[in-house]
């Protein structure tokens, strides 16, 4: 048992080697994540919501600020524009007065009885550590509010009602109409919007001149079609491709489409062209092939259903019974459903609607 020890143990010098290589590591930024690293780091640098930021701007100057309910798509900045708040109003103190729970976290009413409940009793100073002036309250974030159960809502709604002396709740959500209506009526709501193309495209060209990343002039407007007005999610595709590539390497639309699990568009045109054909072999030769590449269905589906609305060779009735087909196999595939069965279903329906005159 000795001598394992002996020969496990590590020398000094090679534990400091390990600890300057770390330290040199995370200097040059490589361990942080994209996403964190180029965080908001105050309010005005958030993305494109010009009413949040003003409100929140002219909070900031009175050291003031109201309930808040903020909602909308994933990846617009509700947590970041809150947080990048916070910062502004508490500065060193910011951790001491920030209680951040998440839909990872137990939420039910016994959590927000006790836990939230007990931060909130607690009183605070209106000076920070360095003597500069402080507000006297602390705030509650609740992010993915939606998904709390109606009965830790209610708790939480007479806690509100309670405590607003000493503090504030922010509660972050996708979908408003899960909040009950005795919080919505307490909160100021924001909504924030899916952000424009060419806003994603000026953040995501910063990015790649602070990390020296080539990237083809092209892939910036595949990135935001990929993302969908998600920002969060175009920077981690980014930052994927980059790590694929290497350093020096160009980053092109190939590279975009492997790391994002986009079915190419050669998929859905031949989807079509294989129904206009009304041969069933060559749809199941369509299908095997499709699977056999290892795209996922669910994704096709996605993407057929704009495809199919937006193609210039299909007639109203068609397209209305594809995309209701459509629908019907994709709750079936999200119910466990085999997604051959589902495709080869959506077929069989697409090539009988391709016939109709």
């Amino acid at each position: 048992m000795h001598s394992f020890f002996k020969a496990g143990k590590l020398d000094s010098y090679s534990v400091a080697g390990t600890n300057e290589e770390l330290t040199a590591e995370k200097r040059k930024g490589h361990s942080v994540p994209w996403v964190e690293k180029y965080r908001p780091k105050c309010v005005d640098d958030v993305v494109e919501q010009g009413e949040v930021v003003a409100v929140l701007r002219e909070c900031l100057s009175t050291a003031d600020l109201p309930n808040l309910l903020l909602y909308g798509p994933p990846g617009t900045g509700k947590t970041s524009t809150i947080l990048a708040a916070a910062r502004q109003l508490f500065g060193d103190l910011f951790k001491e007065r920030i209680l951040e729970l998440n839909a990872s976290d137990d939420r039910g009413i016994a959590v927000i009885r006790n836990k939230v409940k007990t931060f909130a009793q607690l009183t605070a100073s209106g000076t920070r550590s360095d003597g500069k002036l402080c507000p006297p309250f602390k705030i509650v974030i609740l992010d993915e509010a939606d998904a709390m159960t109606h009965a830790a809502q209610a708790a939480l709604r007479r806690t509100m009602e309670k405590e607003t002396k000493t503090t504030r709740f922010c509660l972050v959500c996708n979908y408003v109409s899960r909040i009950i209506e005795p919080i919505t009526s307490r909160c100021t709501k924001f909504r924030f919007k899916p952000l424009g193309d060419d806003k994603i495209i000026e953040r995501l060209q910063s990015i790649c001149e602070q990390e020296n990343v080539i990237v083809d002039e092209q892939v910036y407007r595949h990135i935001v079609d990929i993302s969908g007005g998600d920002l969060r999610r175009a920077i981690t595709t980014l930052q994927s491709c980059h790590r694929l590539k290497g350093k020096e390497a160009k980053i092109e639309y190939a590279d975009i489409l492997e790391m994002s699990g986009v079915v190419p568009r050669k998929y859905l045109e031949d989807f079509i062209s294989v129904c206009k054909t009304a041969n069933y072999n060559k749809l199941e030769d369509y299908v095997k092939n499709l699977i056999h590449d290892a795209y996922s269905v669910g994704q096709l589906f996605e993407q057929l259903s704009d495809f199919v609305v937006t193609h210039n060779g299909l007639g109203d009735k068609q397209k209305s019974i594809i995309c209701d087909k459509l629908g019907d196999c994709c709750f079936r595939l999200l119910g466990g459903g085999s997604e051959y069965i589902q495709i080869m279903d959506l077929g069989c329906v697409t090539i009988q609607a391709l016939q109709m005159v």
